[in-house]
């Protein structure tokens, strides 16, 4: 179909290791982040070869040191406009909306939309730059 933006799942993964609540042995953890339908998620399988338990766990966003590790280990993506003539009020109105922000602080964040200076993982601007597009701004999530 013309015009029609295919909506394939983005996603990074990390592995780390933890403790095991049951036995106390080292756990094989791996987390990922994930935009499927729209929506981030973050989930992480855990597995203990010592004693066998094996956990999945899910939520909306990562804990902040596996943001941390992704991009360390990914490195950011970053979020541009495409078009000079963007409208700001609609960029902000986005902005918002995503990352319940007020007014004052989806202005600081426009520019650095505008200036090419907002990053995050992968699917986090990715999910900006979709919704972004669906509001007709071109936009695009980049690394570089």
């Amino acid at each position: 179909m013309v015009g029609v933006e295919m909506k394939q799942a983005v996603f990074e993964s990390v592995r780390y290791s933890a403790m095991c609540q049951v036995c106390g042995a080292e756990l094989e953890c791996r987390g990922v982040q994930a935009l499927v339908d729209g929506h981030l998620r973050w989930d992480v399988e855990s597995t203990c070869f010592t004693c066998g338990l094996a956990v999945a766990v899910c939520s909306e966003e990562p804990p902040s040191e596996r943001r941390d590790q992704m991009l360390s280990e990914h490195g950011p993506a970053w979020l541009h406009v495409m078009s000079l003539s963007a409208k700001s009020v609609v960029i902000m109105r986005v902005l918002r909306a995503e990352l319940g922000i007020d007014l004052m602080n989806a202005k600081a964040v426009l520019r650095r939309v505008l200036s090419g200076d907002y990053s995050g993982t992968l699917p986090e601007m990715e999910l900006l730059a979709r919704k972004l597009r669906t509001s007709g701004i071109a936009a695009v999530a980049t690394r570089t």
